[in-house]
This record gives C-alpha cells, sequence and structure tokens, in this order.
C-alpha cells in the first residue's frame, strides 16, 4: 500500500508557560499571530522553491525503499494534518481556516485526519463550530490532571471545570474524535488523586488517550529546579520516579479495563481511533512541518526549522527559509530509527524484515533482552514485555549501545 504524506504545523504560542514545559513556545501579544499564520501559510505555498534555495531535494514527492533495494518515488498526497504547538487553539479560526486552505491548494488532498491541540479554558461555541467547518476533525487536549491543585501548580490556566463545560461544547459541535493528555508526575499528584483523573477521564470517554511521564531536564523550570534540588515551583512534592511508573501501570490497567488499546508506549485508543497522523512518526513514514520548529521526514533525509517565531517571520518575509537542522540519513541511523521508533509500539518489530532491508542480524542484541526479561520474542516478531514498559528506556540504552 502506498504510504501517505502528513503535513505538521506549528503554533508556537501560549497564554502561560507552564512550568514543566520544556518545548520552544512563548507567550506573546495576539498582534503576532496573524503575521505568523500569514508566514506559515506562504511557507506552504512556497514550500518547494524554498527547501530547493535551502538545499533540501523536495520535489513534491517522496521515496520509499522497496525490498528490491531501489528507491521508488510517489506523488504526495495528504491525508493527516496535526495542527500543534503551542496551544494552535488561541489562533482566530480565520487563522486556522487560511492554514487549511493553503495546505488544500498546494497539496493533493485525501484528508482523514485533521488534528488541532486545543487547552480547555480556550474553547468555545463559536469557535468549535467553526473549527469543523474549516475541516478540523479531531481534537487534541491538554488536560494533564483533572485535580485543580495539581494543575495550579504546574502553571496550568484551565481547571477541573473547564474540562467539564469544554468536552460537551466539542461533541455538540460535532467532533466525535477527542485525545485527552494527562501527566504522570505532576507535583502533589498522589495515587489516589491519579486514580481519580483516569476514573473521570474513562467517564468522559474520549475516543484517544495520552499519557505522559513528566520529564526532568534543564528545558523546563521545574525540571531544572529539581535537578539544582531546589524547592520553587513545588518541586518538593513531585512524586518519585518508582511512583511515576507506579501511576503509569495504574493507567495501563485502569485504560484497558475502560477499553482503550495500549497501541504505543505512550498512547491509548478506542478501536479505530489510533492517532493516524503520529503512527507516521514511529512507522517512519514521510511527513512535512510548517512554522517555527517544525521538523519534516522525506524518507532520506529530516530536516527543522528554526524554533524562535519572529525570526521565522521575518525570514519567510524575506524570501528564504530558516533551516536550522538538515540530516541525510545513514544506514545506521536508519536502522537505530527502525528500532526505537518500532519498538514503541506495542505491536512491536519484525526482525525478518529489518535484517533483510538493512543487510545486518539482530539476534544477538534482542537474544539478552529477552532472557531478562524486558522483551519478548514470537518467531521474527519482537515486542517490548507489556509489564516492563514504565522502564523501556533501558531497553532503547541497551539497542543503541
Amino acid at each position: 500500500m502506498m504510504k501517505k504524506l502528513g503535513i505538521y504545523v506549528q503554533v508556537p504560542f501560549c497564554q502561560t508557560k507552564c512550568t514543566y514545559c520544556n518545548f520552544h513556545t512563548g507567550v506573546v501579544a495576539s498582534s503576532r499571530f496573524a503575521p505568523y499564520v500569514e508566514a506559515v501559510c506562504w511557507e506552504i505555498r512556497e514550500h518547494q522553491e524554498l527547501l530547493r534555495a535551502t538545499g533540501v531535494p523536495w520535489d513534491g514527492g517522496f521515496v520509499e525503499k522497496a525490498h528490491s533495494q531501489e528507491w521508488l518515488c510517489h506523488e504526495a498526497v495528504v491525508d493527516t494534518i496535526y495542527i500543534g504547538g503551542g496551544t494552535p487553539s488561541l489562533l482566530d479560526p480565520a487563522h486556522l481556516r487560511d492554514i487549511l486552505e493553503a495546505i488544500r491548494s498546494t497539496f493533493v488532498t485525501e484528508l482523514v485526519e485533521v488534528t488541532l491541540e486545543a487547552d480547555p479554558e480556550t474553547i468555545e461555541a463559536e469557535k468549535a463550530a467553526a473549527w469543523v467547518a474549516a475541516g478540523i476533525n479531531r481534537v487534541s487536549f491538554g488536560l494533564q490532571s483533572f485535580v485543580d491543585k495539581e494543575l495550579i501548580a504546574a502553571g496550568r490556566m484551565h481547571r477541573r471545570a473547564d474540562i467539564y463545560r469544554a468536552v460537551p461544547i466539542l461533541r455538540a459541535a460535532g467532533l466525535r474524535n477527542i485525545s485527552f493528555d494527562l501527566i504522570a508526575g505532576l507535583p502533589h499528584q498522589t495515587k489516589q488523586s491519579w486514580r481519580q483523573s483516569l476514573e473521570e477521564l474513562a467517564a468522559l470517554a474520549p475516543e484517544h488517550v495520552s499519557v505522559y511521564l513528566l520529564e526532568i531536564d534543564e528545558g523546563s523550570r521545574l525540571g531544572k529546579e529539581l535537578l539544582l534540588g531546589g524547592g520553587k515551583y513545588s518541586a518538593g512534592a513531585v512524586p518519585s520516579e518508582d511512583e511515576m511508573a507506579d501511576y503509569y501501570e495504574m493507567a495501563q490497567e485502569a485504560l484497558g479495563a475502560a477499553g482503550y488499546h495500549h497501541y504505543e508506549i505512550s498512547n491509548w485508543a478506542k478501536p479505530g481511533f489510533e492517532s493516524k497522523h503520529n503512527l507516521k512518526y514511529w512507522q517512519r513514514e514521510p511527513y512535512l512541518g510548517f512554522g517555527a520548529g517544525a521538523h519534516s521526514f522525506s524518507g532520506t533525509e529530516r530536516w527543522a526549522n528554526a524554533h524562535d517565531a519572529a525570526g521565522y517571520v521575518a525570514a519567510v518575509q524575506n524570501g528564504r527559509l530558516p533551516v536550522e537542522q538538515h540530516e541525510k540519513l545513514t544506514t545506521e541511523s536508519a536502522l537505530e530509527e527502525e528500532l526505537f521508533l518500532g519498538l514503541r509500539q506495542l505491536d512491536g518489530i519484525d526482525l525478518d524484515r529489518i535484517e533483510q532491508e538493512y543487510g545486518v542480524t539482530l539476534a544477538g542484541k534482542f537474544d539478552p533482552l529477552a532472557l531478562a526479561g524486558l522483551v519478548k520474542r514470537e518467531g521474527s516478531l519482537v515486542r517490548l514485555a507489556p509489564e516492563r514498559l514504565s522502564v523501556s528506556n533501558e531497553v532503547f540504552v541497551e539497542l543503541m549501545r
């Protein structure tokens, strides 16, 4: 089956910076929104010329390696769009409509999934209706928690009541594909409060759920405070790594009991509602990213725009694309991606296919992991052990040695 192209649009604006956030987003005046959207639309329409001038060989299609080891060229047919951020739901609906129209007028489209990331406090009936009219058919909701104490400590703008106000508005607008995000490990989170979030989520019955463990690194205010051993941002109330692992396992059990299929380390879905766009990332299918900080993958090369939104707008207005990363994948790096991204999916990887395609032998890499109970093998199929998913990083570290 021929692969289709995904498009990602980055909107790097927020109302506030959450304490745990390590993304390149910012709080700016709403007057900055329109110039940014204009730049994104221009990048979309002129992407071939801009990429050519930057030295990225994208000519309107993508290449795919066949089992014969030959490279095949396919015309780009877009079937998924993901508008992420940041908080894209802050944009005026007309801005979102302009972005989608730019995509439709530039690419051949057979759209099956068009996702908008949104925060609960930004939801209004008129906006939701306009999103559906523009072609958005999926909303990814950044809830993070149903407990106000945790939301306040994390610097979130919404409260539990906003969730219960917003979901009926989206349903009334005709949205039948909603995803909820939760974070395990927020300050003040306990086993009881985490169970509450899981139970309330299940009662609202979104079609899709993402559960992320709190990331602790220097990229966020909370992460930096934790690494320094300080107490700002409720750092002293962050659960331990063992507690986070327990919360993850609680989520596995609760979501499974609620009828969700666990298909990727951090993602669960009701049957048929797996994220078609995000699957492209894990299955190494091609996608184009537009906007400040957006990443792209052609099948053989990866590139990314610079993160600074103002610099991005200025560059596009001057007729150039601010690509700050551009990598042509080697066989070795492509193989690493196959293993790392493939194992994130609970269906696992087919060793026979990978060994044939890359001309390698991998059994020696996986035998010790199987003996340690970290992976399970069924013939040529290898998958992470379901009961060890909370320590999956151990597997990835071993594989990359």
